[in-house]
Parts: C-alpha cells; structure tokens; sequence
C-alpha cells in the first residue's frame, strides 16, 4: 500500500472509526487527506493514514483529541507510527494491552477488530453494513465477521475477559444481519425452517443464514434460540419446509436425536441440515447433511427450494 490513496471509507474501515470521526478529526485539526485533483474527491495518502493510526491509538489510550492531533502532525516519520506510539504510550488498562486476532482476515476485520475493543458501536454498525452491501452477507460473513467474533471468543477463553466486547459487537451484527434480511423480502411461501437445536443459544450464524437467504430470495421461517425438540416437530408438521436447518454451537447441545425427531416428522422436509460446530458426523442419522460453510447451507437450500418450485409447477 506504499502508493495508494485512499478514500474516507476505505481509510475509516482500516483504522476501525467511523467516517464522521474522520470528518471531525479533518476540521477540527488538520489530520485530513492532502492528495487532490481537480474534479475528484481528496484521497488520503498513506502519510496521512499513518498520521491518523497515532491519532487513533492516542485517543484509545485516553489522551485528548488536541493533544494526540499535535503528537500526529509532529510525528518526525509519519509512515511508521508504532514506534512512535509505542515509546511513548503504555497498553491501555482497559483492554489490558490486548488484541483481538482475527488470523489472515484483511484490513476491514482488523479495523472491526479494533473498533470492538473501543466499544464504538458506530463504527462497528458501519463497518459491518458497509461490507455487507459491497460484498454480500456470505461474504461479509466469512470475510469479516466469523474471525471477529472467533477472535472475541478465542481471547475471552485464554483472559476471560471481553465479555463487554462479544455483548457489543454480537448486537450489532444481529442488527445489521436483521437490516440486511429486511432490505430484501422474498416472495413466495417459507420454504426453509431455520432453527437452533434445543438450549442451543447462539443464535448469530443462523441469523447470517437467514439473511443470505433473503439476499438470494428464499423465504424462511425463524425459530430462533433454544427450542425444544417437541416444539421443532410441531413446527415442521405444521409448516411443511421443504429443508429444515438445526443448528448446534456445541457438542452439549448436539444431541442426533433431535434430528432423529424431524426426519420422523409426518410431513417430513426433503432435507434437513444439521449445521454448526457442534454436530459430530459420526452421530448424524442417515439423510442428514452436514454443511461446510454458510455459502453451501446456502446452496443446499436454494437447490430444494428450486427442486420443490419445479415439482410443483409440473
């Protein structure tokens, strides 16, 4: 990136801010984009990127806006502010000097990564809805906001913290999953029954799930968290789907039997999918399919719902 210039979007999604801060800091003290040409939007370059990451990581650390702004534009090497920042400032208390990892992810899931630490719901809401529109849920899913939350989680395990942080950043991406399912209603009846195995809480990947489908144009129906086995079945005799998706976080709530429960079903679905970390493939009664990924839950949906529309047109 040594030659690139960036836009306020782009220079925002990296550094885990909100483009409005971006603004603020740009009016109020000079820390804006210098390159211009006539007829197009100034971009930053990444003098100025690297200006605004020791603005950044001052302000996190609780140093004033004034005074970080004056550390930024005195910085005697502009392009490489860790040192800078590092000599100076210690790891702030609050986030005990940490990080959240988030593996191979691309610059947006390290901007979203920060941002969470901050607790800057703004930025997080933006981050997420913005890639959401460019990239597609899946996309956004796999690309940025599984090794987030992996991250959220991988670190709460090992410190026990960040609790704060996963209540945070889960109800934003709850909200912009349920934004970006309302932005698409399909039409047509609800041919997938989407649903989280019984005490099974975590409800996220599901809700990514639903949104996919919308984007696609499947029409579903959301059971949600924690339902009971009786409860499932009543649903799918009720409803007839065509796929009913049960999804496990964990092996304590993985148990084969529920999915024994469905395929036994009087109005049985033509294919239930026992998705999530949670089922074992081992366990899984015959019929059931394990998917990968989002995208192939994705996939395997949109084809029965395909094969149900043909059958019943002929």
């Amino acid at each position: 990136m040594a030659d690139e210039a960036l836009s306020a979007g782009a220079v925002a999604r990296r550094l885990g801010v909100a483009v409005t801060t971006l603004r603020t800091w740009h009016q109020r003290y000079g820390l804006g984009p210098s390159e211009h040409i006539p007829g197009h939007h100034r971009r930053y370059t990444p003098a100025d990127l690297a200006r605004l990451e020791i603005m950044r990581r001052l302000t996190a650390e609780g140093v004033s806006p004034a005074e970080a702004a004056r550390w930024a534009r005195q910085a005697p090497d502009p392009v490489t502010p860790d040192v800078i920042v590092h000599t100076r400032i210690r790891p702030s208390a609050r986030d005990g000097g940490g990080s959240i990892p988030v593996g191979r992810a691309g610059p947006a899931a390290r901007g979203l990564a920060r941002a969470a630490m901050r607790l800057d719901a703004a930025a997080i809401s933006e981050t997420i809805a913005h890639t959401v529109a460019a990239s597609g849920v899946v996309a956004a899913w796999e690309g940025l906001l599984r090794p987030v939350l992996a991250g959220i989680g991988e670190r709460h395990a090992a410190t026990g913290a960040l609790i704060e942080v996963e209540h945070l950043v889960s109800r934003c991406v709850s909200e912009a999953l349920a934004a970006a399912s309302r932005a698409k209603v399909p039409t047509g009846p609800a041919r997938i029954l989407l649903s989280c195995a019984d005490e099974e809480q975590h409800t996220l990947p599901l809700e990514a799930l639903a949104a996919a489908l919308a984007e696609t144009g499947v029409s579903y129906r959301m059971l949600g968290a924690r339902v009971p086995v009786a409860a499932l079945v009543e649903a799918v005799t009720r409803t007839g789907p065509a796929a009913v998706v049960l999804w496990s976080h964990t092996r304590a709530t993985a148990d084969p039997t529920q999915l024994s429960a469905v395929l036994a079903a009087p109005r049985r679905p033509l294919l239930v999918l026992a998705a999530g970390p949670g089922w074992r493939a081992d366990t899984l009664p015959a019929g059931v399919v394990r998917p990968v990924d989002l995208a192939e839950a994705v996939s395997l949906s949109v084809a029965v719902r395909d094969s149900l529309d043909q059958s019943t047109e002929a």
